[in-house]
């Protein structure tokens, strides 16, 4: 079992952001499925995979305290690191790319940080979505909290799809494995 944690702002006001990335991806993960509220500050669902069934969590806290959430949801399901995913936004890489990392710092992501405070830890699995700052403002908040232009959303779309492939392959094959089939420049 592995937990897919995608990182967001809970309120509706939030939906279609830049910063809530990584619920789109795990709603499209979900199909449709309806989510329950979790033993913590968390909604979740169950699907099944090739790899074995994976556990869909949207943290109901700001992003900056999204490692309350992740916390709970590891110990409800006695969860350990390698089986943890994380989806997050990520500025600092062009809008389109994705990359996959099994371990590493949180690179000015307030949610990642938050998770690497909470587990005492740097090792737990992250697919980050290259939101990119081209045309950001001089508030990076501002910006992360914009939603996507048109023109955008078509590159969003695609990204989506293929994070979800990637999360399948993480499932299925791995972190390594992922990392190797789904790390690109641009989509």
């Amino acid at each position: 079992m592995k937990l897919i944690v995608g990182l967001g702002n809970p309120e509706l006001r939030h939906a279609g952001t830049r910063h809530n990335i990584g619920f789109d991806i795990i709603e499209r993960l979900s199909g449709g499925a309806s989510f329950s509220s979790g033993k913590g500050n968390f909604r979740f669902t169950k699907i099944s995979a090739p790899g074995g069934p994976l556990i869909l969590v949207k943290p109901m806290t700001y992003m900056n305290l999204s490692g309350h959430a992740v916390v709970a949801a590891m110990n409800f399901w006695k969860i350990r690191r390698e089986e943890l995913l994380v989806i997050c936004d990520d500025v600092n890489i062009p809008l389109g790319s994705v990359r996959i990392r099994k371990k590493g710092s949180a690179g000015g992501q307030n949610g990642l940080k938050h998770i690497i405070e909470s587990l005492g830890s740097e090792e737990f699995a992250r697919l980050r979505v290259g939101v990119g700052t081209e045309l950001a403002p001089d508030s990076l908040s501002s910006f992360v909290l914009a939603k996507f232009t048109v023109e955008e959303r078509g590159t969003i779309e695609k990204v989506i799809t293929v994070c979800v492939d990637a999360v399948m392959d993480f499932s299925s094959h791995g972190i390594d494995h992922a990392m190797n089939h789904f790390n690109r420049a641009m989509i």
